[in-house]
Parts: C-alpha cells; structure tokens; sequence
C-alpha cells in the first residue's frame, strides 16, 4: 500500500476544505485579514502554508503574535 504524502502546501480551494468552510468564506477571511495570505511560489503559484492553517484551527496562532509573520 502506498503512503500518501503529507502536504505542505494547500491551494485555496484546499485550504478552505482543510478549515471545513466554502471557498467564499475562506476569501472573506482571507481579504478580512483573518486568516493569513497566500505564499508566491515560483512563477506566481499561490500556496498557503498546511502548517499556519493548522496551527489556527488548534487555536496556537493569535493574529498580531510577533511569532506570525502573515
């Protein structure tokens, strides 16, 4: 059986699913400065870090925390 690797990096649809929301309420939380950015990979991919995601979702990531750099 094949091992399914861990992702790192999650679209914006993704991301809205890993957070259990529609794609509309992940953009509004997003441009409300709620949630953080996307990363710019390469020639202009835009990605959001699984790591920052989860780390909201348990609650660890307060917006403003000098450790966040959104």
């Amino acid at each position: 059986m094949a091992v399914r690797p861990v992702p790192i990096f999650a679209t914006e649809r993704t991301a809205a699913q890993l957070l259990d929301m529609s794609l509309e309420e992940f953009r509004a939380l997003v441009k409300a400065g709620h949630l953080p950015p996307p990363r710019t990979i390469g020639d202009g991919a835009s990605r959001w870090f699984v790591e920052d995601l989860s780390s909201i979702a348990k609650g660890e990531a307060i917006h403003g925390d000098q450790n966040i750099k959104w």
